[in-house]
């Protein structure tokens, strides 16, 4: 599932593509918003909130969307034969005179008054990459240890703690910090709580950056994908398990955490 960093690169995208412009062109193709017209509506804003993106319009609505396991939004030039939009994977089509936008197997569609954003949203964590997380550190750490009993990789996942990560930058996070993924979450200390927070928000941070530049293949990830692989640390090759436990493989719904034995030993 796309984290809170491609999300942040896909509003960013859009609002380049679509911002300022009046939509000529809008087809929603989600049956709760059948009928709903957006055309000659502008594209105000386009911001990412953990893993939901957001495109305000200057009428007082949002079109909300989650990629869930396989959305993705193309960018396309208006009037060629990519912009026709005839794929059956297409959610939705929002075209400017110059520029359509695709949103392809997406998971969540919804029209909504701009107001009603917090009604969408509030049961969220603080987003990691949100310019107000510093000032919601704290809050963040505090959710984190809701259920003290729950391993550290699970609080983690849980958008209700922070919004964002999902098992790339848990894993990451968890191997900066040298953290057993399976600690409770109840172990650490605020100090703790804290620091692995703000690791998460700078992986994530520097992800977008060079994502920016180069694409998000260019991120070079030290155990999330490597599993047998050395670790680029102490060269353990790099273990798989879920957050059902270490020696247990992701099966229904359990995820995969990735880690090295050797670097973020149990105790």
């Amino acid at each position: 599932m796309p984290e809170g960093d491609v999300l942040r690169l896909t509003a960013a995208r859009l609002g380049t593509a679509l911002r300022g412009s009046p939509l000529v062109r809008a087809d929603l193709r989600w049956p709760s918003a059948a009928g709903l017209d957006l055309t000659g509506a502008t594209v105000r804003e386009s911001v990412a909130y953990g893993k939901h993106l957001l495109l305000r319009l200057d009428d007082g609505r949002t079109l909300h969307t989650h990629l869930r396991m396989d959305g993705y939004w193309r960018v396309v030039r208006t009037g060629t034969r990519e912009a026709s939009g005839r794929s059956p994977a297409v959610r939705a089509v929002l075209a400017t005179a110059q520029w359509t936008c695709l949103g392809m197997h997406l998971g969540m569609l919804d029209v909504l008054r701009t107001r009603d954003e917090p009604r969408l949203l509030g049961h969220l964590g603080p987003d990691v990459l949100g310019d107000d997380f510093p000032d919601r550190l704290d809050e963040g750490a505090r959710r984190l240890v809701v259920a003290p009993a729950r391993p550290v990789c699970a609080a983690l996942l849980d958008q209700r703690t922070v919004a964002g990560l999902g098992t790339i930058w848990t894993a990451e996070s968890l191997f900066a910090t040298r953290r057993w993924p399976w600690t409770p979450a109840g172990d650490l200390d605020d100090d703790d709580r804290r620091a692995l927070l703000l690791v998460a928000r700078r992986l994530m941070s520097r992800a977008v950056a060079v994502g920016r530049r180069g694409g998000l293949g260019a991120v070079e990830l030290a155990v999330h994908g490597r599993h047998h692989a050395p670790c680029r640390r102490c060269r353990t090759p790099v273990a798989l398990g879920s957050t059902a436990g270490p020696g247990l493989r992701p099966d229904g719904g359990e995820r995969a955490i990735y880690w090295c034995p050797s670097c973020q030993a149990a105790g």
